[in-house]
């Protein structure tokens, strides 16, 4: 509708950029003395507090800045991240150490009681690491920077519900219920909404891949693969808060978008950004074992995402599962045969979208082809795919050393890995270290004002689920999956927006603010004063409230169903909380008195 869609570009731009005016109320510090609980429980890691943890790193840089000997660590750190070109790449180090480490420099890095270190840029960066994570992080846990840390985990970790959004139009379905547009009311980033219908789920005994697929999520922090930044449940469904993804997926652009297929150099992109995705995953010991073009999404600027994890695994010790899941025509040879494996299906998949991207078809059957499963199964198992003009010598190459039936055989399962298959000649002219700081312009960008994506009245809706009681055991498991906020990507959305920016504010010249001093006792609200003195005068008054607000609606809404105006006919006495119908038809106020009852 018009009205949603204006309401929609409101709340994305202005001054406020989407944020309800309530969101301080929403981000408020509590009081240090308050964070008591999670001070004496949090894991003091230094990896995880102060370079993994997006907001604890910037908190870290700023304790840093003030001692000169560490932020002389901190530029140097800078610097050895970042992304230079390859040929460049020797003297860029050079300099690095010069500058950094030259014993006649007088702002040097001064590593005292370290061990000894080679001229190597990774292994400077890693005594630098080691000496901060020794005393200067033990000094940064007894400032007011980590106690300011300490307040942004206090306020990640507050309950999350269906009010902390406002949710918009529906993007699609998934396979437990719909997904929509839903916007962050504290800092106004967008999301996508993946709802998961907790009598479907369970009637269709989906619990364990939810549960996995969210537990997968919470692992995975790369550019390339869907994030997870909220988990929570209502009272019908539960929640997935996910990235947004506005460009569409992979099929719409592949068979929609003007002549089918891609070019080789949008091809290639494309594929290196997959593979980038799928090097972090088995990085993390996770297959993904579903990969097709409808889970491989767009984002506003063109650069892609692995998205579905529903039906991925992370691998055991022994580093081998089995398990005949996935979708047909997608499928590697291992995986129909139920065979063990470890990473295989995921190169097959990547050949399989190669392919695809390449000429607008699956590998083993036509576009508009209805086949059986079972023919198409064997037609992977026996037949081998065909090659037309659109494929160039290069494309053909990788597409057939993905595509070996024999996972020994296959491109990726030969020892190396991703690092393998980077190397292959399709990929020379992609600079994987670019790709990964996400600075290679993709080559395509979605128009903003289009719709990449099948038309909302065009999306079945689903039908209600009869006949499922939910009990003990369906609680235990939503108290599993309702964990609320999700740490790194909901830190970035407080960078990424300014709220860290806006709200992260110290004394002057350096000193504590009332909320981070601990000899300070906080006030008390009026609310709470009045609460914590006559509890039972509170509760009499709250009530009162609720019950004049709840009039006032009523009156409004009976009114208007006549259509007169019973403004002057019914008058509200607030001081002594009746309702006096002056000049009102009895029998109209009988009504609005059932009502009420």
């Amino acid at each position: 509708p018009e009205v949603e869609q204006l309401s929609y570009q409101m709340c994305s731009c202005g001054k406020h950029k989407g944020r309800s005016r309530r969101w301080k109320e929403f981000l408020r510090f509590p009081h240090i003395n308050q964070c008591a609980e999670l001070e004496n429980s949090i894991e003091r890691d230094y990896y995880s507090l102060c370079v993994q943890q997006p907001i604890g790193k910037a908190l870290f840089r700023m304790f840093c800045e003030t001692k000169p000997h560490l932020k002389c660590c901190i530029n140097f750190l800078d610097a050895t991240h970042e992304v230079t070109p390859d040929e460049n790449l020797m003297s860029h180090g050079q300099e690095i150490i010069a500058k950094y480490f030259n014993q006649k420099v007088t702002n040097r890095v001064q590593l005292a009681n370290t061990r000894k270190y080679s001229e190597s840029e990774t292994d400077l960066r890693i005594t630098v690491h080691d000496y901060l994570s020794g005393d200067p992080f033990k000094d940064y846990q007894d400032s007011m920077y980590f106690d300011r840390f300490l307040q942004w985990k206090m306020v990640e970790r507050r309950p999350v519900t269906r009010d902390t959004f406002r949710e918009y139009r529906v993007l699609g379905k998934g396979g437990f219920g719909e997904v929509c547009a839903c916007q962050s009311r504290a800092s106004g980033k967008m999301y996508a909404c993946k709802k998961l219908e907790k009598k479907r789920l369970k009637k269709q005994k989906g619990e364990i891949m939810a549960l996995n697929e969210k537990q997968i999520l919470e692992k995975v922090n790369s550019r390339f693969v869907v994030s997870l930044a909220y988990a929570y449940e209502t009272k019908e469904v539960l929640c997935l808060v996910l990235t947004l993804m506005n460009g569409g997926d992979l099929k719409f652009h592949i068979y929609n978008m003007g002549s089918p297929g891609f070019s080789k150099e949008r091809v290639q992109f494309y594929a290196a950004q997959i593979l980038c995705g799928l090097d972090h995953l088995h990085q993390n010991s996770i297959v993904n074992r579903d990969l097709k073009p409808e889970n491989i999404l767009l984002d506003d600027n063109g650069h892609i995402r692995i998205s579905d994890l529903g039906l991925a695994v992370i691998l055991p010790e022994r580093r081998v599962v089995s398990g005949r899941v996935g979708t047909a025509g997608y499928m590697a040879p291992e995986v129909i045969n139920d065979e063990c494996y470890s990473n295989s299906p995921d190169w097959w998949g990547l050949g399989c979208l190669i392919y695809e991207m390449t000429t607008a078809s699956p590998p083993f059957r036509d576009p508009n082809e209805r086949v059986h499963r079972k023919e198409l199964e064997r037609r992977v198992m026996q037949s081998s795919e065909r090659y037309g003009p659109q494929f160039t010598k290069e494309t053909k190459a990788i597409c057939e050393t993905l595509l070996a039936k024999n996972p020994k055989e296959r491109l990726g399962c030969q020892g190396g890995g991703a690092s393998a298959v980077k190397a292959h000649v399709f990929f020379r002219g992609i600079n994987f270290r670019l790709m990964e700081a996400g600075m290679l312009a993709p080559p395509f960008r979605p128009d903003p004002r289009a719709v990449y994506c099948q038309d909302v009245l065009d999306i079945d809706q689903f039908s209600m689920v009869k006949g499922v009681i939910l009990d003990e055991v369906d609680y235990d498991f939503y108290v599993k999956f309702n964990t609320g906020s999700i740490a790194i990507p909901w830190q970035n959305e407080m960078i990424e927006t300014e709220c860290f920016k806006d709200l992260n504010v110290f004394g002057p010249r350096g000193t504590r603010t009332p909320d981070l001093d601990r000899e300070f006792q906080p006030r008390q609200s009026l609310e709470q004063r009045n609460k914590s003195l006559n509890p039972e005068s509170y509760r009499h008054r709250l009530i009162n409230k609720i019950f004049k607000k709840q009039v006032r609606n009523l009156c409004f809404t009976f009114s208007a169903f006549h259509r007169h105006s019973y403004t002057e006919q019914l008058t509200y006495n607030y001081q002594y909380g009746t309702c006096a119908p002056w000049k009102s038809n009895p029998s109209h106020w009988c009504t609005l008195c059932y009502i009420l009852h």
